[in-house]
Order: C-alpha cells, then sequence, then structure tokens
C-alpha cells in the first residue's frame, strides 16, 4: 500500500455499500434512535398512546414497538394502561427530564452571581460539582486581571487538594468520606496537600464551622481558592462556587473577607433556587 493512501480492509463478500456498513456499525443506535422517537410521541401526548397508532407514527412494525415499550417499562420510562389499551410517558423520563431542568436552572442563577463575586473581589470564579468522587469544573468567570487563575470547563480536581472539593467533603457524613479516601486515596499534589485523613478530617471540622473552605497551595504552588456550597431544597449540596487568584493577591488578612464574600454568593445562589444551607 502506497505511502498516504487511506484504502479500507474488508472481509470477503459482498461490498460494503452504503446500507451494509449502515446495517455493521448502526444497528444499536438505530434502536436507540426508534426507542427515543416513542419516547417523544408518548411525551407530546397528554392523552397516551395506542400501540398500533403508536407504531404507525414512528413508522415501526406493532411487534417491535411493543418489545420496546416492555423494555422502557421496566425501567419505568413509559405506563401501560391495559383497560384502555393505551401507553403514557413513566416516571423515570420525568426523573431525567426533572434532573436536567435542576442543573439548568441553578446554572442559569450562578451566572450573574459569579460576575458579580468577580467584580467584587477582582479574582476569577468556578462552579464546580462533584462526579465520581471528583470536583468537576463546569463554569468559570475569569478575572481580568493579567495574572488569573484559568482552569478547562470539564476538567477534574481532587476532593481532598481543592477548595471547591474540600467544601464538598465538608457537607458529607464521616463515612461518605471515608468512602471517597478508601476509591481515592490522598495523593499528594504539592507539598501543601493534606496527605493524612487526621489532617483532612481536622480541616473539614474548620470548614463546617466556618462555612467555606480553603486550598492553600494545595493543589498548584501559588495559588490560593476560597469555596463554599450551594444547596438545594433539601439542604444538600449541588454544586460549590470559589475564586482563585495567586497567593500574593490573597494573602492571609483577606482571606476572611473573601470567605464572607464567597458564602455569601453561595447563599444567594442557594436562596434562588429555593434552597438553604445545613447547620452542622
Amino acid at each position: 500500500m502506497a505511502e498516504g493512501q487511506n484504502q479500507e480492509v474488508r472481509k470477503r463478500g459482498r461490498p460494503a455499500g452504503r446500507k451494509t456498513i449502515q446495517n455493521q456499525n448502526g444497528g444499536q443506535i438505530q434502536s436507540l434512535v426508534r426507542g427515543l422517537t416513542l419516547l417523544e410521541r408518548l411525551a407530546e401526548s397528554e392523552d397516551g398512546v395506542g400501540l398500533t397508532n403508536l407504531a404507525q407514527q414512528v413508522g415501526l412494525a406493532p411487534s417491535t414497538t411493543h418489545r420496546l415499550l416492555m423494555t422502557f417499562q421496566q425501567h419505568l420510562f413509559v405506563r401501560s394502561d391495559p383497560v384502555l389499551g393505551k401507553w403514557y410517558i413513566g416516571v423515570g423520563a420525568f426523573s431525567i427530564g426533572n434532573a436536567f431542568l435542576h442543573h439548568r436552572e441553578y446554572l442559569a442563577q450562578a451566572r450573574p452571581v459569579m460576575h458579580d463575586l468577580m467584580e467584587l473581589t477582582g479574582e476569577t470564579v468556578n462552579l464546580a460539582l462533584v462526579d465520581s468522587g471528583r470536583a468537576v469544573f463546569i463554569a468559570q468567570v475569569e478575572s481580568r486581571e493579567v495574572m488569573r487563575m484559568v482552569v478547562r470547563l470539564g476538567s477534574h480536581a481532587p476532593l481532598h487538594a481543592s477548595g471547591v472539593g474540600k467544601a464538598f467533603l465538608a457537607t458529607m457524613t464521616d463515612s461518605e468520606v471515608s468512602e471517597i479516601l478508601h476509591q481515592h486515596g490522598l495523593p499528594r499534589v504539592t507539598e501543601n496537600t493534606l496527605s493524612t485523613p487526621e489532617a483532612l478530617h481536622a480541616d473539614l471540622l474548620k470548614v463546617r464551622a466556618q462555612g467555606y473552605a480553603i486550598d492553600d497551595e494545595e493543589h498548584a504552588i501559588g495559588l490560593r481558592c476560597v469555596a463554599s456550597t450551594i444547596h438545594d431544597e433539601q439542604g444538600k449540596a449541588l454544586a460549590a462556587i470559589s475564586l482563585s487568584g495567586p497567593k500574593a493577591r490573597i494573602p492571609d488578612e483577606r482571606i476572611a473577607q473573601l470567605g464572607l464574600d464567597v458564602v455569601r454568593s453561595a447563599d444567594e445562589i442557594t436562596r434562588c433556587i429555593g434552597g438553604h444551607r445545613p447547620t452542622y
């Protein structure tokens, strides 16, 4: 094969035309599209849809439609009324949609507050959530300073070695914290990282008492962060907001005031979404 040529290697037999390729590589995707189309049709109907009618709407055989519906019903995405012979959207689909709306709501409420906090403090403001035992940054308002902290959205940080992470840990029970430490350990990121359970536990007690967490060059040398959590109507931590900047601009004597600013911003977002901060 000459250099630079891009040729497809195929097994012997009938040439792989477009339809064959779709069948080989897109079979699972096609089933997914069919299932999602069924859910969309049911979601659009207020009075439910009969099997035959639904099959005609999506262009599938009634037997195929019934198999998909039975699978969805096992996971509560649809429900049926045997008396009326109709299918309806289920509570499982509602739960997923409601989760999206809830996340979108606090993101929308957080953005103007994040801008205000950046203008007030002059430092970069971040919003993060917890996923698989790590903090994930999902929004940011950058400082106007030439020297500023910038993170790539979607990037991760260890819970024990970040301001937002420790803010989250402080809202968890001791058993939940122990489980996370069991799964992820306490790897040392910098020389300031809290690398023993005792040190982390003592720090979390301070976070609970003052309402905000401090990352004192624990994730990156020369960088300090101050963070606090945003809570839902049950007091559960949904997200954490933080401000970050070089240590030279966040000296010891400034941390207490920045902590109050961050807590005030977190509580403002919490109130906007109908939540409340729990007491410890």
